[in-house]
């Protein structure tokens, strides 16, 4: 049996998949848009809290921008040899698999993508920093914690039930791969999807994750049990996720003095919960796209990163909620903005 004709996958080298181009129009401008109102709401709290926005050893835009765009090429090229292996792997299938899958409109539209997804983030973490001249809510959340666990907390439960030594370590690893866990959605949705616009809803619902993330902050400042009950993790072995802790309380202390100083910049907030808002936002969009063994790794790797949470001390059980509900509303407007209607589209593999 003869391989199967480049035209007759199910990707972007079918004809509608280009013609799909075109029609992302819309969605990109209404990106760009929330991009800019986002970026003029930072530059208005940079102004009013007198302190400038940071890109601090470029770890929160230019270093983390450049390893996504080199991500992207090395994922580009997979799925250059998958497309033209399922083609016949002729030299014919070669050059239409790059034609396509390389043709400057869809890099244009991917480096765009790229740009205001970090560009966002970069909003965002500075947002974080400046909610350190909030006054944190703590003792509130505390209390709902104690109140909802029969006056027990639930990070002391964990302690109890889990340890305190061994299961501390594997909870801080799936803790700390988080950040490549939303490089890898963010990337390999715009490597991988033949649809860009399949591959724009994950990067828009990323964006408002951040974005209603920092105005959760705000509305709820709080620092996490962590910060304000400490006592309750002295017992923990040490972990890599102790040292962040070390090092955000370092930062804290060093941005509340000198808030001017350039190395200070806080990782500090507790409501909602944005590993637990993103990694779910990741979940319902691959449920959204019917990546059904995705779904499940993804919602398997959930299971440990809200056990972490908790078992940390990084957030309250509010922050989980918190954090869901940013998810499904993430999702819900990067469709409206994808697709302008509120019903499913069909979904190109």
């Amino acid at each position: 049996m003869g391989a199967a004709p480049v035209e007759s996958l199910p990707s972007a080298t079918t004809p509608s998949s280009q013609a799909s181009l075109p029609r992302l129009a819309p969605a990109v401008w209404t990106m760009w848009g929330v991009v800019v109102a986002f970026g003029l709401v930072a530059l208005f709290w940079s102004h009013h809290v007198d302190v400038p926005m940071r890109d601090p050893h470029g770890k929160m835009f230019a270093k983390k921008l450049l390893g996504a765009v080199w991500f992207f090429a090395i994922l580009a090229v997979v799925d250059l040899v998958i497309r033209w292996w399922r083609a016949g792997r002729t030299r014919t299938a070669a050059r239409d698999v790059v034609r396509r899958r390389l043709a400057p409109t869809r890099l244009a539209l991917v480096a765009s993508a790229l740009l205001a997804y970090h560009l966002v983030y970069l909003f965002y973490r500075n947002l974080k920093n400046w909610v350190a001249f909030q006054t944190p809510h703590d003792d509130w959340m505390l209390r709902f914690d104690r109140d909802l666990f029969g006056g027990h907390s639930p990070a002391v439960l964990l302690h109890d039930l889990l340890g305190t030594d061994v299961a501390a370590h594997p909870l801080a690893f799936f803790y700390r791969i988080f950040t490549y866990v939303c490089t890898l959605a963010v990337v390999g949705c715009l490597a991988f999807l033949s649809d860009l616009r399949r591959a724009h809803v994950m990067v828009i619902a990323g964006m408002w994750t951040w974005i209603l993330g920092t105005a959760s902050y705000y509305l709820v400042p709080t620092l996490g049990p962590v910060f304000s009950a400490p006592q309750e993790f002295a017992g923990l072995t040490h972990t890599s996720v102790t040292t962040m802790v070390l090092g955000n309380i370092r930062d804290r202390q060093l941005f509340l003095a000198h808030p001017d100083d350039p190395r200070a910049f806080v990782g500090i907030s507790a409501f909602a919960s944005l590993h637990v808002g993103f990694t779910t936002t990741v979940l319902l969009v691959m449920i959204y796209l019917r990546k059904r063994l995705l779904a499940w790794l993804v919602g398997l790797y959930l299971i440990p990163v809200v056990i972490a949470t908790i078992y940390f001390g990084w957030h309250f059980t509010l922050d989980l909620v918190g954090g869901v509900a940013i998810a499904v509303l993430s999702v819900w407007i990067a469709h409206l903005t994808v697709y302008r209607r509120l019903g499913r589209s069909r979904v190109h593999q």
